[in-house]
């Protein structure tokens, strides 16, 4: 957790004229946490107990974003992991492709969402980056984290999760597409009047070697309206395709192509 004196710092550095960005790469502190400081700058109570975590309050609740949980959510059941620090506490690491600056901006901001007294860096690697971020905590938040790989082991939403997504399931489903999924275009061949032709049209693509991870997915889709079908390929029911014109102009007015 941040104390007063960097908060403030940082809002002097803002006063100064220096964008959130500037500020945020100078101190790293992400913007989300410097924006929050600009309506309420002391710490909440609650969080000056170095980061209490809301699963593990004597009634547990929610995260205190849980718009920006639900799209976090969907990226770590994609391409995210948890993993221990050998002197105590977890990592979250989100891997974002380096083609997609715009995911790693969205993807570090809701993470100081969801947590914004941890604070949260990049690690790059071979043509992506790992959005990193510590804390001792994560596990609580992400259930789902276990020993081994996810498609060895059963996936299911808790409770709290679930509600979480039915209240906001299009930033579920972003999650899900930014981290394991595209739009792209497709295209088939019909003959008309004895001449083949070409035909191309956009569709979603979604894949995931996990079953429960697929469906957790198609079921939203099913809630918010959308047409889909499975895809095999070499034998393997790994693919989601949505292609119907109307689900594609639903998916694009709330998903749209990664940026």
């Amino acid at each position: 957790m941040y104390d007063l004196r960097t908060r403030q710092r940082a809002l002097a550095l803002l006063s100064q004229g220096r964008s959130l960005n500037a500020v945020s790469k100078q101190t790293g502190i992400s913007r989300s946490a410097i924006r929050s400081w600009l309506i309420r700058v002391e710490p909440l109570p609650h969080m000056l107990e170095s980061g209490v975590c809301p699963r593990c309050l004597p009634a547990p609740g929610p995260p205190a974003a849980p718009k920006a949980y639900a799209y976090l959510l969907g990226l770590y059941l994609g391409d995210g992991c948890i993993s221990p620090h050998p002197h105590g506490g977890y990592y979250l690491r989100i891997a974002c492709a380096d083609a997609w600056p715009g995911l790693i901006r969205e993807c570090e901001e809701v993470i100081g969402d969801v947590r914004p007294e941890s604070r949260v860096y990049i690690l790059r690697k071979d043509g992506c980056v790992m959005v990193t971020s510590y804390g001792r905590h994560w596990p609580c938040l992400f259930p789902q984290h276990g020993p081994g790989k996810k498609h060895d082991r059963r996936i299911a939403l808790e409770a709290w999760q679930q509600r979480i997504v039915d209240a906001y399931p299009w930033e579920f489903i972003r999650g899900l597409i930014h981290s394991d999924g595209c739009r792209n275009m497709n295209w088939t061949t019909r003959v008309v009047r004895g001449e083949t032709k070409r035909y191309e049209y956009p569709r979603y693509w979604f894949t995931n070697v996990s079953d429960d991870i697929r469906q957790l997915y198609t079921d939203t889709l099913d809630k918010v309206g959308v047409e889909w079908r499975h895809c095999t390929r070499a034998g393997k029911p790994y693919n989601i395709s949505v292609a119907k014109r109307a689900s594609v102009a639903l998916m694009d007015a709330h998903i749209g192509p990664k940026y």
